[in-house]
């Protein structure tokens, strides 16, 4: 197959290298508003630069991988359906639910293929979490705690981009929670800090924020998010249940110390960031989509799925705001 990627930044650089060593890429066509990146992209890969989106959508690929600014995504997809193009985009669609939706309309009216990255849905720990939580073996869940800490901000000049921690960040936990349980989110009663440093008080954003959502089944989960986790980069889900409690995310290489005198020692090399911490779970999801452009698998995380996420990230921000739980039947579905 020959595969267009619009956008080689540090995600679209990680997807370049997986799409050019893949058995079923037989050619990469890379294109980004930074020619020079996009040139050195392809010379690091073996892949064709081009100037612009047209020249990708043009160049007779059989699909297309959107890593681009988040600003450009919504755009992005829409061309590639009226192209006829299956394509593979990073999350988000949009960074509000008109934008999400409209975009969401012209994929279905083209009939075309859309994957969104949520890329932990094919980690190992989740997985076998689903498996767990599906198959009955924890009894009745009746507690998930879920937690995505960033060792360090991001620039100043992304915050205002970026949709704010319980879009960018969150969100990420908001679908794995829904995957893994198998159950929608009724309530939400979040808060948020701007405590840390300046730029978040600038961009109107928070460091640091938590969540309590309560599910349809009556289960209650916690999502907690960070950008100053001086100690690492730190992602987990724990299930409770009535039998059995598990967690996810918990290795040698997590970064959290034990205070007991017996417990474990800090680790000697936690994880860092998101592709390292990943970087099986991105590659495994490019290996699906191309399987999906074959049509030899069903899409595994269609557009609706990215907006019953964002609709939970929405809920959250409007609960922030307003100081007061929050109904899911407050935020638009269409």
């Amino acid at each position: 197959m020959r595969i267009g990627l619009i956008g080689t930044g540090r995600i679209g650089s990680f997807h370049a290298g997986v799409l050019a060593h893949h058995p079923a890429v037989s050619s990469l066509v890379v294109a980004d508003a930074d020619a020079a990146r996009a040139a050195q992209v392809a010379t690091l890969t073996g892949a064709t630069a081009v100037a612009t989106t047209d020249e990708v959508l043009g160049a007779g690929v059989d699909a297309v991988v959107i890593t681009s600014a988040t600003s450009a995504h919504a755009e992005l997809i829409v061309r590639a359906a009226r192209a006829g193009l299956p394509a593979f985009c990073e999350k988000p669609i949009a960074l509000d639910l008109a934008g999400t939706l409209a975009a969401l309309r012209e994929v279905e009216r083209a009939g075309s293929v859309l994957q969104l990255g949520f890329m932990r849905r094919f980690d190992a720990g989740y997985a076998a979490a689903r498996t767990a939580v599906r198959g009955g073996t924890l009894g009745r869940l009746h507690t998930v705690r879920a937690t995505t800490s960033d060792p360090a901000p991001p620039p100043a000049a992304y915050l205002p981009l970026s949709g704010g921690l319980f879009r960018d960040c969150l969100v990420h936990d908001f679908d794995i929670l829904r995957w893994v349980t198998g159950r929608e989110v009724t309530e939400v009663y979040a808060t948020g800090s701007d405590a840390g440093p300046a730029m978040f008080r600038a961009a109107g954003d928070v460091d640091t924020a938590a969540a309590l959502l309560t599910l349809d089944d009556g289960t209650l989960a916690t999502a907690t998010a960070t950008r100053c986790n001086g100690a690492g980069y730190d992602v987990r889900m724990e299930l409770a249940g009535e039998q059995d409690q598990i967690a996810v995310g918990l290795d040698d290489r997590t970064p959290l110390t034990s205070a007991e005198p017996q417990g474990p020692p800090a680790p000697a090399k936690p994880w860092q960031g998101f592709l390292e911490r990943f970087a099986p779970a991105y590659e495994a999801e490019l290996d699906t989509f191309l399987a999906v452009v074959r049509g030899e698998a069903a899409n595994p995380c269609d557009g609706r799925e990215a907006l019953h996420a964002l609709r939970i990230a929405e809920a959250c921000e409007l609960s922030r705001e307003r100081r007061r739980p929050v109904r899911m039947t407050e935020i638009a579905e269409a």
